[in-house]
């Protein structure tokens, strides 16, 4: 099971840190992403990231901004995202990938995590 937190409402030029905690499994062989939906639209990629090698894939539209990093201790990753803009207002969903394949795409994914809501006031 994956939990997602950390969501809230922000000015635009600030930051957020979303958590996503696994419970019932360990998450080092997996690749874990993040994605987002935001009204009306699909489920986009964000950011992903392989456990046991700590590589790192990022969407053109939060490079720089966002970082994805896990922590094995707490079996869990984290999202810092900074420089919000009003258009990264989206539900926010974790996700963990058993096969790692395509790391960008919602049907490499696995198990998901519930979403947590994040809004970004003008």
């Amino acid at each position: 099971q994956l939990q997602a937190t950390g969501g809230g409402l922000v000015q635009a030029g600030g930051s957020l840190r979303l958590s996503c905690a696994a419970s019932g499994r360990t998450l080092s062989s997996y690749r874990m992403g993040w994605f987002r939906q935001a009204p009306g639209r699909e489920r986009e990629f964000v950011a992903a990231i392989t456990w046991y090698t700590g590589n790192t894939y990022y969407a053109n539209s939060v490079k720089g901004r966002f970082t994805i990093s896990r922590d094995n201790a707490k079996n869990t990753v984290y999202l810092q995202m900074n420089s919000l803009k009003p258009e990264d207002t989206a539900v926010y969903y974790c996700a963990a990938d058993a096969s790692l394949s395509s790391y960008n795409k919602t049907t490499a994914y696995d198990y998901w995590g519930q979403g947590t809501q994040v809004t970004v006031s003008s």
